[in-house]
């Protein structure tokens, strides 16, 4: 990392600057023009850059990675700011105070995500708190090189019990980065851990679950479906750890839930899951790739009153946003295959590059093709602990259809 002496200039190209001097914080490779450093060295990983126009004039601060496509991550639109020490105890500080009203922090069974990477102005920085730990994942190779500084802040800011650090996968390629997962403060965290949400009970497993344990975005979402399911069996295609299934069981009313996932290990706790909230006799859990679960169950001719679709993330590009919408549109007409006349179709997008409109088309375009009637009831998004920046349409990444199928 540079010393404050060496000022780098990064400059956009001509006609490129628009969207960062609009608060936009992701600078690609392809809109940078040039770098001028005082020293004329290339900058390292993890170097504050300053990010000026080709007119002169100064953008943003930032910080420089040489791996990324992300060359530039921006943090401050403050010419007299620094990223330091200082600056990120700030912005910790400012995303924790948004959540301690929302979410008892000293609640042993409290689960909340605290920091949302470019929402909450920490681009690359992510932070769970379950019950007293914290879950901390980098996707910025520079915010990692500045771990050590970011884990004293959090101790400081909340007293954990514990910080573990979980890698996303892809992360090694896209950004450089050499992370191990493991303990970086404190104790372990039991494995499982609990929480509770909305009177539903959930042990998770921080340590391998998918993600960071648990589908936090999903807590709200979860109990809007459960509204509509009293009575009803249900398909809970991706289960995961049977967050769909068991919140519209207990909360819902619903008759049965079947719940399908790949994960042989989500499947154990989506199965202690039911057993926890006394609703083991009417959930089942099966091994499977859903969409092979879906097409046999078609063959069989069984049917259901309700079809919960939560995907894994289908689009981690641009380039691959066609594809992603081909996959949506394919899954939800093979769940429809199985939904009675009347029945309910849950369908949902975790993939932030897709966006709203395009996910609302594709269903619009099932409607058509499977030439069946398709009422949107419901449309949901990410909870407040997940807020969405105005300046970065990628951080609305949760969408949620409710839907009655005629």
């Amino acid at each position: 990392m540079n010393d404050t002496s060496d000022i780098v200039h990064v400059v956009v190209k001509p006609r490129r600057a628009q969207p960062f001097f609009g608060r936009h914080p992701w600078v690609f490779e392809s809109a940078i023009d040039g770098v001028e450093s005082s020293t004329g060295d290339e900058p390292e990983a993890g170097t504050v850059v300053q990010l000026w126009s080709t007119e002169g004039r100064f953008i943003a601060h930032g910080l420089w990675n040489p791996t990324s496509t992300i060359r530039v991550r921006l943090y401050s639109w403050q010419q007299s700011e620094i990223i330091d020490e200082d600056f990120l105890a700030t912005r910790i500080h400012d995303a924790v105070q948004l959540r301690r009203p929302l979410f008892d922090l000293k609640n042993d069974r409290t689960g909340c995500r605290l920091i949302f990477s470019e929402a909450d102005n920490l681009s690359g920085l992510t932070v769970d708190f379950y019950g007293g730990f914290l879950l901390v994942q980098f996707t910025s190779l520079a915010l990692y090189l500045r771990r050590d500084q970011i884990v004293g802040i959090l101790a400081r800011e909340l007293a954990p019990r514990g910080i573990w650090l979980r890698t996303e996968k892809g992360m090694r390629e896209a950004e450089g980065l050499e992370a191990v997962d493991g303990l970086i403060a404190g104790e372990e965290p039991p494995r499982p851990l609990f929480i509770d949400t909305h009177g539903i009970q959930y042990g998770i497993d921080v340590v391998q679950g998918q993600k960071t344990g648990f589908y936090l975005d999903q807590r709200d979402n979860r109990l809007a479906v459960s509204r509509y399911m009293s009575g009803r069996r249900i398909l809970d295609g991706f289960c995961f750890s049977g967050g769909f299934g068991i919140t519209a069981v207990k909360q819902g009313g619903a008759t049965s839930v079947l719940g399908i996932d790949s994960s042989e290990s989500a499947l154990k706790l989506a199965a202690a899951n039911a057993e926890l909230n006394n609703v083991a006799e009417r959930c089942e859990f099966r091994r499977g790739d859903v969409r092979t679960e879906l097409e046999s169950l078609k063959e069989q001719r069984t049917t259901f009153d309700a079809v919960i679709l939560d995907p894994p993330r289908m689009a981690r590009s641009r380039g691959g946003i066609g594809r992603a919408l081909k996959g949506y549109s394919r899954l939800n007409l093979a769940g429809l295959g199985l939904l009675r006349p009347g029945g309910i179709l849950v369908t949902c997008s975790c993939s932030g590059l897709v966006s709203v409109e395009a996910f609302r088309e594709m269903i619009s375009n099932v409607a058509r093709t499977s030439e069946r009637t398709i009422q949107i009831l419901e449309q949901h998004s990410q909870p407040c602990d997940h807020p969405v920046s105005a300046t970065c349409a990628e951080t609305e990444y949760l969408k949620m259809l409710i839907c009655r199928v005629l």
